[in-house]
């Protein structure tokens, strides 16, 4: 049975990864000025690595003394620091040019998409209440894109893509043996993601000159905000069953709205209501029913 003051824990450590996400977007937002998503793309992976080791390094192997560095599985491991580059790299260019929570909101999709992916990937069956789930998302996420109105531009298709590989990568880490270490499975992860993301940049135009000291620091928080966010997160799932974390990822898309509102004065209540509710109600579903068949296999 899980302990109940462990889960209380992790739910918190999952709601602070939220708002680090979500504060790392922020100052996504706010730099895509100057800089390019493919840029900033890589100077997050970079100053996100700090985090990568210091989970490592806290890691209970690694204070034993057991520090292996070898991944047997290390191709996986490394087609999902790739993957995540351009999951990334999408999101972040979705950011500069839409309202901050509905590029957010529509990234919610990630959940939907790993059930589907769950069927050709790890050869899971899911059945008709599942896929009435993400049908049901899916609507809520054309809801939130707009298709057909006016307001409509093909960049809110960019959050869309970047739900598809972020939730493709997710999948990946699930073929993964859980023997190997969380935190040298993200290592290896972040730092083929730092490769490619430089590579990226460097093909789109290299990188421009950082314009102040005041951009620059923005730069190492906006690195250390997503990498502290992954442990939290990586933390948080050690804790307790993913299941019982799920539900308060939705949590995400008002903590979204409101900080897009405080920082950016931006308020798009038409474009994402009733579509928010209906990925939200769409993921709770997915949840619902793999912790009912959780509970009958136990």
């Amino acid at each position: 049975m899980t302990n109940p003051d462990r889960t209380g824990t992790a739910i918190l450590l999952s709601l602070l990864a939220l708002v680090l996400f979500d504060l790392m977007g922020l100052i996504i937002k706010h730099l895509s000025v100057s800089y390019s998503a493919a840029e900033l793309s890589a100077w997050r992976n970079l100053f996100g690595l700090v985090p990568a080791f210091v989970a490592l390094w806290s890691a209970r192997a690694w204070r034993q003394g057991v520090r292996n560095w070898h991944i047997a599985q290390w191709p996986l491991a490394c087609a999902r620091g790739f993957i995540v580059t351009f999951a990334q790299f999408l999101f972040y260019l979705s950011l500069g040019h839409m309202a901050f929570a509905t590029a957010s909101t529509i990234t919610y999709a990630n959940a939907l998409f790993m059930t589907a992916l769950a069927v050709p990937l790890l050869g899971e069956k899911v059945g008709w209440v599942r896929w009435s789930a993400v049908l049901l998302g899916f609507a809520g996420v054309m809801l939130v894109m707009g298709p057909g109105r006016e307001t409509f531009a093909p960049i809110a298709l960019a959050p869309l893509g970047a739900a598809f590989l972020y939730a493709l990568a997710g999948v990946t880490a699930r073929r993964i043996d859980a023997s190997h270490s969380t935190a040298l499975v993200n290592l290896y992860s972040a730092g083929v993601a730092l490769v490619t993301a430089t590579a990226l940049a460097l093909v789109m135009g290299g990188f421009s000159a950082i314009n102040s000291w005041e951009d620059f620091g923005w730069i190492m928080t906006m690195g250390g905000l997503g990498g502290t966010a992954v442990l939290c997160l990586v933390a948080s799932y050690r804790m307790t069953e993913q299941s019982n974390l799920a539900p308060f990822s939705y949590f995400g898309i008002p903590i979204a709205f409101v900080m897009g509102w405080i920082t950016f004065d931006e308020a798009p209540f038409q474009d994402l209501f009733p579509g928010a509710l209906l990925i939200a109600a769409g993921g709770l579903m997915v949840i619902w029913r793999e912790r009912r068949l959780n509970r009958h296999s136990a």
